[in-house]
Formats: C-alpha cells, sequence, structure tokens
C-alpha cells in the first residue's frame, strides 16, 4: 500500500499541482521540484499599473463538464462570456462596415465547425500536407460573395492563428479536430486565474514538499540486478544534487521535452522520441496596453465620454481585428495581423482601461526578439512596443493624438518564446506534415510508467478535447496520479470521472467527404 511511496513531480504548474493533489489524498509522499521560484507554471499574473493581468491563459475553453469552470464558480472567479461586438479593421486601416463584417464573422465560424467535422470525420484520407487555409480557399471559392468579400474572407480566416499560436497555412487540416474544445462556451477570465491557482495548488502547498529553484537535468531509472528488487528513480539538479525516487511524473511542456530528450537515462523509447519531434509547439504571445482612460468606450465611467469623433457608430466594441496592414511598416515576409481585446466592458470590479493583444508565428518570434534584452521599466521598451501597437490602438474611435487619455501608460509584453521552462513556447498544435497526430498524443502520454518509473503530464497529454488548455493540463495531473494509484494499490480519493477522446464533432452532421 501507499505508506513509503515517494513520488516527485518535475513542475509545479497546473498538471504538477493536480497530480500533487489526487497523490497526497491516497497516502503518498510527494516532492515538487519546480525550476522557477513560484507555482502555476504557464498559468502567472504580473500587473500592469495597478491593474492585475494573466501572462499565461485567460480563458476557460468549454464549460461542460469542465473542472476548471467548476473551481472558478467554487472560488468566486469572475468569467465573461463575449457576446458583444465585434469590429474589423481592412488591410489599408479602415473600419469595415457591420453588415459585412458579420457575414464574414459568420462565415469564418461556420468554416471553423464544418472543418471541425470534415477533419475528424476524414483525417485517415486527408493528405498530411493539406493545411487549414486550403479548406478556408476552398470553402471561400463555392460562396457567391463578392471578389473584396472573398478577399476580407480569408484575411479574416487567417486570425485563426492567434488560437493554435501559428498561421494556418501552417496548421494541418488532417489533424485540426485536434484543436476541438469542450462542448459550452468559451470564457474569458476577468479576474485573472489567480484565485482558480491558489485552490487547486492549497494541498501541494499544505501537503507536499516543494522545492523551488531547482531546474532537473536529468531522469534515471536505476534497475536493481534482483529482478524482484523494485527500480528507482535518481533526479539530478542542475546544482548537482541527486534524490531518489519510487516515481517520477514529467510534468514539463513539450517545448522542454524537444529539447531536452537528452535529460532521459536510459534513452526514451523511439515512439515516444518520435512523438517529441512530431508535435508542434506553438508561439502565442500577448501585448497588454493600458491608458488613462479607455478613449475607444462609451461609458464615460470607463472611458472617453463624449460623442465618437469617427463616426463609426461602434461605440463599445469588445474585440477588434486588424487584417495584414499595409498602412504600418513590418519585416517583409512577416504576416503582422493582429486580434485585440479590450477590458473596458468587464464588470466594474475588474474592468480597466487596457487593451490586450494577441500576437503569433513569426510576428511573435520578432516582437519578442526585438524585447529579450530590454528592461521593462526602460524607454527603449516602452516605445518600441508603443511604435509596435500604435498604428492600431490609434484607429479606434475616440482616438486624439493631442488627448492625454489617448497616450499609454504601460506595456507589459510576454515572452514566452524567451523561456527554457515554458519550453521556449506557447502550447502544443499540430502542423501540415503530419501523419499521425492522434497516435503522437496517445504516445505521448507515455507507458513506460510500470516499467521505468517515469510517467509523464501536461497539456499536450490530455485528453484530445481539451489539448493545449489549463483544463487538459489538469486532466493530464489527475490521470498521471491515478495510474500510479492503481500500479500501487492505493485509493482513489479525489479522482474524478475524467474525460475519454471523444471530441463534439465526432457525433456532429455528417458533412460531404469533400470540401
Amino acid at each position: 500500500m501507499g505508506g513509503g511511496l515517494k513520488v516527485a513531480i518535475v513542475g509545479a504548474g497546473f498538471a504538477g499541482l493536480r497530480c500533487a493533489d489526487i497523490l497526497v489524498q491516497n497516502g503518498a509522499q510527494v516532492t515538487i521540484f519546480e525550476a522557477r521560484d513560484r507555482l502555476g507554471g504557464r498559468v502567472h499574473q504580473t500587473k500592469i499599473g495597478d491593474h492585475l493581468i494573466d501572462l499565461g491563459p485567460n480563458w476557460i475553453h468549454g464549460t461542460e463538464k469542465n473542472p476548471i469552470a467548476g473551481v472558478a464558480e467554487v472560488t468566486g472567479t469572475t468569467i465573461e462570456d463575449f457576446e458583444g461586438e465585434q469590429i474589423i479593421f481592412s488591410r489599408d486601416g479602415e473600419l469595415i462596415d457591420e453588415v459585412t463584417s458579420t457575414k464574414i464573422s459568420e462565415f469564418l465560424w461556420s468554416t471553423i465547425d464544418d472543418a471541425f467535422e470534415y477533419s475528424n470525420a476524414h483525417k485517415d484520407s486527408i493528405p498530411p500536407d493539406r493545411s487549414l487555409l486550403d479548406f478556408f480557399k476552398e470553402k471561400v471559392s463555392k460562396t457567391g460573395f463578392s471578389p473584396e468579400e472573398k478577399e476580407l474572407c480569408i484575411e479574416t480566416c487567417r486570425l485563426w492563428g492567434a488560437y493554435v499560436g501559428d498561421p494556418i497555412e501552417r496548421q494541418s487540416l488532417k489533424f485540426f479536430c485536434l484543436e476541438e474544445c469542450i462542448d459550452g462556451n468559451n470564457f474569458f477570465v476577468a479576474s485573472t486565474y489567480k484565485k482558480i491557482l491558489d485552490y487547486i495548488s492549497k494541498a501541494a502547498t499544505q501537503h507536499a514538499d516543494i522545492r523551488f529553484n531547482q531546474p532537473i537535468i536529468k531522469i534515471e531509472t536505476e534497475f536493481r540486478e534482483n529482478s524482484c528488487a523494485p527500480r528507482k528513480v535518481i533526479l539530478t539538479t542542475a546544482a548537482g544534487e541527486t534524490h531518489q525516487f519510487d516515481e517520477v511524473v514529467v510534468t514539463c511542456p513539450l517545448g522542454w521535452l524537444k529539447r531536452n530528450k537528452s535529460a532521459f537515462h536510459p534513452a526514451l523509447p523511439p515512439r515516444l522520441l518520435q512523438a517529441i519531434d512530431s508535435i508542434s509547439y506553438g508561439r502565442l504571445e500577448k501585448v497588454y496596453v493600458t491608458f488613462p482612460r479607455a478613449f475607444w468606450h462609451a461609458d464615460a465611467e470607463a472611458g472617453l465620454s463624449g460623442t465618437d469623433p469617427k463616426s463609426t457608430g461602434h461605440s463599445n466594441p469588445n474585440f477588434a481585428q486588424f487584417l495584414d496592414p499595409t498602412y504600418t511598416e513590418h519585416p517583409e515576409g512577416i504576416l503582422w495581423n493582429q486580434e485585440c481585446l479590450s477590458f473596458a466592458g468587464f464588470p466594474a470590479d475588474c474592468a480597466h482601461p487596457t487593451l490586450l493583444f494577441y500576437t503569433y508565428g513569426p510576428c511573435a518570434t520578432y516582437i519578442v526578439s526585438k524585447i529579450a534584452n530590454l528592461d521593462p521599466a526602460s524607454d527603449e521598451y516602452y516605445t518600441f512596443l508603443d511604435g509596435f501597437l500604435r498604428p492600431f490602438y490609434s484607429r479606434l474611435h475616440g482616438y486624439s493624438s493631442s488627448s492625454a487619455d489617448c497616450k499609454p501608460v504601460a506595456f507589459v509584453a510576454t515572452q514566452w518564446q524567451n523561456d527554457p521552462y515554458a519550453g521556449n513556447g506557447s502550447y502544443c498544435n499540430f502542423q501540415v506534415g503530419l501523419e499521425q497526430g492522434d497516435k503522437d498524443i496517445e504516445a505521448l502520454r507515455g507507458d513506460i510508467g510500470p516499467e521505468r518509473g517515469v510517467w509523464f503530464a501536461g497539456e499536450h497529454t490530455a485528453p484530445f478535447v481539451a489539448l493545449g488548455t489549463s483544463t487538459g493540463a489538469y486532466w493530464s495531473g489527475e490521470r498521471a496520479a491515478g495510474q500510479i494509484c492503481q500500479f500501487h494499490g492505493l485509493g482513489r480519493l479525489g479522482i474524478g470521472a475524467g474525460r475519454d477522446d471523444s471530441l463534439p464533432s465526432a457525433v456532429a452532421r455528417k458533412i460531404p467527404s469533400s470540401a
């Protein structure tokens, strides 16, 4: 039985924290090794001015039997279902009229639904090099839209890259179904993930031995000469210390695994190594900008009062999309489209005059390369990010270059691609050329635990419907803990029903075999 079972968890993100919770409930002695000086992994908050913001996930993807939605409710976390106004700016910076904007948005979302269903139904026959952009172009060609509307559709569809973390011409159509989320609405976590993180980490902070600032550089299984004796797993820290455990759960991000395959001794099985190499790792970054007042918001309490000087008729947009601009300079060959979200319309206790820009792929890589060596408090940091974003925020109604309300107070930009403990990126995605994406995810979950004492968790090992999400990380930690409990004959305290690999589109309407 459990008694003296010693388990190490590498990483104190959602996967590691949930894994620790289950294991300590069932009698294991748990030690968590965390490379950073804090809990949460990619779930992390900071302040912009006086306002708390999330640097990692902002959303709860789907609410149907989603444990993170349940934690949000228990903790009084404010979540917001965005059904408000969205505006789109054309490539030349002009606001697209509301009728056309609605028409394009409806086409985008219906095509995404079709792509999920088509991918799910035909992934065995779809060529590996066929992209999501190919699917969009084929769908657009069959509409009765005008040439201008067709071009707007394609340019707007490209912004789906902000969801997957890379351009959609790189997104595999064959395995686009693996980007599908849990049924139900997507909620923005308006009051940040802080209370959710505090709740999920409570058991670990109370009952586990958490060792901060201790990166692990070697994970070695030591087999006993006597086959009846249990194998041991030895961890080596960056400081050269070694620690011995009965079982080890590795929750490091996929990007870390890609760069540290040699940390495992003996070498990982060929199929697992192949999966690590095959699944891609996204490049989503965020840039927050806050102002003295939300000049784009009509509510005088939250923003600039008075009439809209540009007479756009769009008073309180929640989202603004900027198609690949011709009106601002940027590196040649890099898509420069942006999507931003306004915090001004949040409930009163969460609202603040801040815009969040999502940037991805080569554009995001360029931005983080330019700020990598800049002090966030420096004029250079401010000037660079303002130069990047001003061409966009200056197109929002209410902007005036002479108004103090329109001069940014501060910027905060994520740099996940510069963070080795985040795997130098954001989360897993599925790019063209991938041949066995679903089988690769199954392989990443690992089947070497019983033999070698090394188990895997993390968003890249989640049920298909939660890959790349905080919910997926949570579920994966619970799964790994449950496997260890079962292997050692422990209890099942705290273990939920879990989630299988079924996808919502698998039971949707049947669509034609060609799209």
